[in-house]
């Protein structure tokens, strides 16, 4: 099969904002990935296209895809649009390689967006709900966060952790996407603001929680030949790993993994060549913080319960040994449900070729984890500096 790279990536800002529509959102981000590309890019050699979306709102039509693309310009190109919860862009970005590396396509726009805030928190809520086990959780009264917190509960009574472990995890992405332009909440926060902030479910509480959120990013994903001819500094995607899991936690063995991303991880890193040790960075679906601290061991980078350790001594902050989140997270940088799995992506992007806007010094490989729901489908991708050789 063919290689895949990444020749250019943007998102838009993301937070709240009530003038703006799914289409104008994505706008944004098509042409600040655009803007990215080194070469003289034409836009009319764009393929195909494959674009994440919930449909949070009523506003986001069954065809939001074709819409979107025909108003950026893209007409007449096939156009499809992936629904996969919250990983809904992980996916279209692994469609849009897919399609490269099989020679269907020369040149993919893989991207998502979503528009949350313009219906009422009850609607919003709904939706969330229905991205989970909707039978036998939601319809018994179950919520989103209630589902998290079950798994935080559980795994602060099976490992050595505290809730401060998980307000860790906030403090250090809130630290991040203070640095980050493009971040929902950009703002600092302390161990004991986190802590001590209002219950949503216990041991949850407001600042282990990622907020409902407006925005939209995109990809995009070339041949080696396009990469050579557009790109100075090439992206390579080294691994598209994918699995699926149960979709609610009753199915479960245990409420301190999820086996999807498990699966996801070792599909990706054997396609890489790599073991979880070989990554400089990782961008991970913190949508509850609880979310990050399970990531770290099912993406096998740290033994089972040893996760708050990794918090505690700063391996995952920016000058640690293993930088998570530099973008803020979804705790921070936001979480507009179709454009997570890329918006991971574009941060990829800018950290291997040096504009991170917390750069980890020498990055040279990093990952991106894309979950849906609380674990029913998950991506994980590698990216690598360079060509396939590892020359620039």
């Amino acid at each position: 099969m063919r290689e895949a790279y990444v020749i250019g990536a943007g998102q838009s800002p993301f937070g709240s904002y009530p003038d703006e529509t799914y289409r104008s959102l994505f706008e944004t981000a098509y042409e600040r990935a655009l803007d990215s590309v080194d070469g003289d890019f034409d836009p009319d050699r764009i393929d195909e296209a494959f674009l994440g979306t919930l449909g949070v709102g009523g506003r986001q039509i069954g065809l939001s895809g074709p819409a979107v693309t025909e108003h950026i310009g893209q007409h007449g190109i096939p156009t499809t649009r992936v629904e996969n919860a919250c990983a809904a862009s992980g996916y279209a970005m692994r469609n849009a390689v897919s399609a490269v590396k099989s020679g269907m396509a020369d040149l993919v726009l893989a991207g998502g967006y979503e528009v949350m805030t313009d219906t009422s928190a009850d609607q919003t809520k709904w939706w969330l709900g229905v991205s989970g086990e909707t039978e036998w959780e939601r319809l018994s009264g179950t919520t989103f966060a209630g589902v998290y917190a079950q798994m935080a509960s559980a795994y602060l009574d099976e490992y050595d952790a505290t809730p401060e472990d998980l307000s860790r995890v906030a403090v250090k992405n809130h630290a991040n996407g203070a640095e980050n332009p493009n971040a929902h909440l950009g703002f600092t926060c302390s161990l004991e603001d986190a802590t001590a902030a209002p219950a949503v479910a216990d041991p949850l509480t407001l600042y282990h929680c990622c907020p409902t959120t407006d925005g939209a990013s995109a990809a995009l994903v070339a041949s080696e030949e396009v990469a050579r001819e557009l790109s100075d500094v090439p992206v390579r995607v080294a691994a598209s790993g994918a699995a699926s899991g149960a979709v609610g936690l009753f199915q479960r063995d245990s409420l301190t993994s999820v086996p999807a991303t498990v699966t996801a991880a070792e599909r990706a890193y054997d396609q890489a060549g790599i073991e979880a040790g070989d990554v400089d960075f990782a961008e991970v679906h913190d949508c509850f913080a609880i979310a990050e601290l399970l990531a770290y061991e099912d993406l096998g980078l740290c033994d089972r319960g040893e996760a708050p350790r990794l918090l505690r001594e700063g391996v995952t902050d920016p000058d640690g040994d293993l930088p998570v989140n530099t973008s803020g997270g979804l705790k921070s940088k936001g979480h507009p449900i179709g454009a997570t799995g890329t918006g991971q992506v574009v941060e990829a992007f800018e950290q291997l070729r040096g504009h991170g806007h917390v750069q980890v010094d020498g990055a040279e490989r990093g990952l991106t984890h894309n979950v849906g729901g609380s674990g029913g489908g998950v991506t994980v991708h590698v990216f690598e500096r360079g060509f396939g050789g590892g020359s620039a």
